[in-house]
């Protein structure tokens, strides 16, 4: 089991920043993926970022060159630095972590969500 416990949230400016933590209950590279999602009203639930545990990092098209995923292994957290907000980034945003026990078997965990609200 996989506890995640998101801080960081807030309202803040366009072209301002905001940085997301996410603190796991286990030693994070025990976890295969973690990554950031987000969920705005009216829309699906969509990935932002994610961190593999050997290292490498995805974006999504839309964050790429704003947002940087990080991680501190001797904390078990997980940040995400959210720069240059624009009014479209406005969601709640979630902590997600991947287990996989094999190829074919995926357990995800999910944090609480932290609303992240971009004024124009």
């Amino acid at each position: 089991q996989v506890q995640l416990v998101e801080s960081g949230g807030g309202l803040v400016q366009a072209g301002g920043s905001l940085r997301l933590s996410c603190a796991a209950s286990v030693t994070i590279l025990s976890i295969n993926v973690m990554g950031w999602y987000r969920q705005a009203p009216g829309k699906q639930r969509e990935v932002v970022a994610a961190i593999i545990r050997g290292g490498s990092t995805n974006y999504a098209d839309s964050v790429k060159g704003r947002f940087t995923i990080s991680r501190d292994n001797a904390k078990n957290t997980v940040y995400l630095q959210m720069n240059s907000l624009k009014p479209e980034d406005t969601a709640v945003y979630y902590c997600n972590a991947k287990k996989y026990s094999s190829p074919y078997d995926k357990t995800d965990y999910w944090g609480q969500g932290a609303q992240v609200t971009v004024a124009s």
